[in-house]
């Protein structure tokens, strides 16, 4: 089931130097610890000069999008599914 979420999250962002890639590894969720198995899409977008990163994650259960704001270094969760039909 695909849940619309608006929640603050932290994030941890790694950087592989070798492949030139930022991906997020971990995200911590209403206290619980989420290691990111895979990323999948990942997106900008701009809302007035506000730049935002979209990433749509998956851990060994649930997916996850995530936004991060590039102006005030926050992330937001915006959705999460676990995968099965609504």
């Amino acid at each position: 089931m695909l849940e619309k979420i608006s929640a603050p999250v932290s994030v941890t962002l790694v950087f592989d130097h070798a492949k030139r890639k930022v991906f997020p590894k971990w995200l911590v969720w209403e206290g619980k610890l989420y290691p990111l198995e895979k990323v999948g899409l990942h997106h900008t977008f701009r809302q007035g000069r506000t730049l935002f990163h979209v990433f749509s994650v998956a851990s060994e259960t649930l997916f996850f999008r995530l936004v991060f704001n590039t102006d005030n270094l926050f992330w937001r969760l915006e959705e999460i599914s676990d995968g099965l039909p609504d």
